[in-house]
């Protein structure tokens, strides 16, 4: 089966939404074995919205359309699909009684513009949308199926996996399908993929690779009979190929990773950052029970802030500058004395736009402070894409994701790259 995405909304040509509603159904049908082979974005007026439908039919199965089914006057998806069809809208009083008695429950006043929602095209079929307002439709044209869903991103996920997904595969015959989704940190894209070359070669497996900043998800779907076994055998010999670069699997982020290892060992974390400003500390607290294993964390962005706060020495500091191993290496061991925690974790780096104490943009200081040892990783020279906000903004989320996997690899007692600062008599414990 062959299916096009069309998303309508001026708000998604101008910019002003970002178009997650198209990125998440091609995921999620790729994920059911449906082949998405075009997407394509509209604005709010009728007859371009009529032409794109059309042209969709004509080389696809089936088209998804997400957007203008609200109550508004551009909200043109329901009389595009009528023209289409060459048919008038039909008020249905199933889906009038519903919008009444909604908005009775709310205690509000219906507005006589919200009936536009309980308009449909003849002859199609209304799909409930439990989460919302506006139904979703189903309309058959010359050519295929078209699904029209709401732009609402959670009533069009309900819609899509209640009642269109499961007719898609009806209707297409698809094999079945086994997928699994494994987690990388700290190794290219390029790299997991030459890895990979072999399972690649294998029939029946498909692999994608999905790249963040200084993280790649490889996503392996296996096909036909058996599918789930197959799988289980593959996602073996994915893990024996990448090692321990693999840190989780499906939705287990690095920061649940690292939550879970410090509860089993009883442990806490406190975090020092300077070029991330937090972004550690916020993205070790987004996951709901985190004060279990998060102390609390400093942000000694200035470097008086890094000798005042955290006890780093002020002549290494007056010496070497606030981007040092031996910095990064005081920091951790200070957060960790100050909040009185198991492990001390900081970074301190240099994200640009210019370089500093002498150390180009990209170049990153991580430091752990633990119960046994301490430690400093020298960071890979993080790359720079182009200048201005978008590669400082990149270079500060590739330190979040290197700072967590390091605490990883060291909960873990797996092997890091260890670097050690200039020797200083008057440094105690600081790695």
């Amino acid at each position: 089966m062959r299916v096009e995405l069309l998303t309508v909304g001026d708000e998604l040509l101008l910019g002003d939404t970002i178009n997650g509603n198209a990125a998440w159904l091609g995921r999620r049908l790729a994920d059911h074995g449906v082949d998405v082979t075009r997407g394509v974005v509209v604005g709010d007026e009728l007859d371009l919205i009529v032409e794109a439908v059309t042209a969709a039919l004509g080389r696809a199965d089936a088209v998804i359309t997400t957007g203008g089914l609200g109550p508004t006057y551009d909200d043109l998806t329901r009389d595009a699909l009528a023209k289409a069809a060459g048919v008038g809208l039909v008020r249905d009083p199933a889906l009038e009684r519903r919008l009444r008695e909604r908005v009775a429950r709310a205690g509000r006043e219906l507005q006589p513009m919200a009936l536009r929602m309980a308009d449909v095209p003849e002859g199609a079929r209304v799909i409930a949308n439990p989460a919302g307002s506006a139904p979703g439709l189903r309309v058959e044209l010359p050519g295929g199926i078209v699904y029209a869903l709401p732009g609402v991103p959670f009533e069009m996920h309900t819609i899509m996996d209640e009642t269109v997904l499961p007719e898609l595969a009806e209707i297409a015959g698809l094999p079945a399908v086994a997928r699994r989704t494994l987690r990388t940190a700290r190794m290219w894209e390029s790299v997991v993929a030459t890895r990979l070359a072999e399972v690649e070669a294998l029939d029946g497996v498909r692999l994608a690779y999905l790249p963040d900043p200084a993280e790649v998800k490889v996503r392996i779907t296996v096909a036909g009979p058996g599918a789930a076994g197959r799988l289980a055998a593959v996602e073996a010999r994915v893990r024996d190929l990448l090692g321990d670069a693999v840190y989780g699997a499906e939705d287990e982020s690095l920061d649940r990773v690292v939550h879970r290892l410090l509860a089993e060992r009883a442990a806490t974390v406190a975090t020092a950052e300077s070029l991330t400003g937090g972004l550690i500390g916020a993205e070790l607290t987004a996951m709901p029970g985190s004060s279990a294993t998060f102390a609390g964390g400093m942000v000694t962005y200035a470097t008086e802030a890094k000798h005042r706060l955290l006890g780093v020495p002020a002549d290494l500091l007056a010496e070497e500058g606030a981007v040092h191993p031996d910095v990064a290496a005081a920091m951790a061991a200070g957060v960790r004395d100050a909040l009185n925690a198991t492990y001390g974790l900081a970074v301190t780096g240099v994200a640009g736009p210019d370089p500093q104490d002498g150390r180009p943009v990209g170049t990153i200081y991580i430091g752990v402070a633990g119960p046994e040892r301490s430690l400093t990783v020298v960071g890979p020279k993080l790359p720079v894409p182009g200048a201005g906000p978008e590669s400082r903004a990149v270079i500060r989320r590739m330190t979040v994701v290197h700072a967590l996997e390091l605490l990883r690899r060291v909960l873990l007692g797996l092997d890091v790259t260890e670097r050690s600062g200039k020797a200083r008599p008057d440094r105690e414990d600081r790695g």
